[in-house]
């Protein structure tokens, strides 16, 4: 079922594969949308372009320029903009007492300040009745050690979709966040897949498993289609995750030492 045939959509954050970003633009594409994938880097977006029958764009999410020019190039090919996803994203694992000045500041453009005008370019260019889906995190709920810049920034940005979707809601358009916790994707292989990591993530999850790329795509897929009745909210798609808590690191260190061999 092409459930998004004839809509245009922008996927920010495409470049990892697998990413959720590219997962969730092939998603859309196998279901009937002309997707415009982007990020900063444009090499590995040729490929996936190429592969859906959509196109790529350069754009760095601290760029206002940038994000102003990906909605309007969107409008210039294709004539609307319907769903726009941003996927983009940095992680910064520091103590609280340890975290500068010049991380305060990397994480707040990536993280908070460049989610904030992605939604403000998308928002001028979209047609009524539209979808806007941000990537949030588990952690801006539940916490993880090292992490509170990072969550702290996730958090806020749940507070402006929360703001926005109300402010927008008028015309019709759906604003709404997916929380992950730990997926499985090319950013994570190397830490899920040093022995005992895995295991200690998944005594969290009452759902038994790490989430995958393909989870968080059939979410986004739900939250771009016009059946969706719902906005300004937060989906925990995380198997659960959030009922519970992160492993501490002391319990991942643990796991790790009894899953060595010998």
């Amino acid at each position: 079922m092409e459930q998004l045939n004839g809509k245009v959509a922008v996927v920010l954050g495409a470049s990892t594969n697998p990413g959720m970003g590219s997962a969730i633009a092939r998603l859309f594409a196998a279901h009937g949308a002309k997707v415009v994938v982007a990020a900063r880097r444009i090499a590995p977006l040729e490929q996936l372009a190429w592969d859906i029958g959509g196109s790529c764009l350069a754009c760095d999410v601290t760029c206002k320029a940038d994000l102003e020019r990906l909605a309007e190039i969107t409008l210039q090919r294709y004539g609307q903009l319907d769903i726009a996803v941003n996927a983009a994203g940095m992680g910064l694992s520091k103590p609280f007492a340890e975290t500068t000045e010049e991380d305060l500041d990397q994480v707040y453009r990536t993280v908070f300040k460049g989610s904030f005008q992605f939604l403000q370019s998308m928002l001028r260019a979209m047609s009524d009745g539209g979808s806007v889906i941000m990537l949030s995190s588990a952690i801006a709920r539940i916490g993880f050690q090292d992490q509170t810049l990072y969550g702290a920034c996730k958090a806020a940005g749940e507070h402006v979709v929360r703001a926005v979707a109300d402010e927008y809601g008028v015309r019709g358009i759906r604003i709404n966040s997916i929380a992950p916790g730990l997926t499985e994707s090319g950013m994570t292989q190397g830490f899920t897949e040093v022995p005992g990591v895995r295991q200690a993530f998944e005594r969290e999850y009452p759902l038994g498993r790490l989430g995958t790329v393909d989870d968080i795509a059939q979410a986004a897929l739900f939250l771009a289609g016009e059946g969706c009745f719902m906005t300004g909210q937060t989906l925990q798609v995380n198997g659960g995750l959030t009922l519970r808590r992160n492993p501490t690191f002391a319990e991942i260190q643990a796991a790790i030492a009894t899953a060595r061999p010998g």
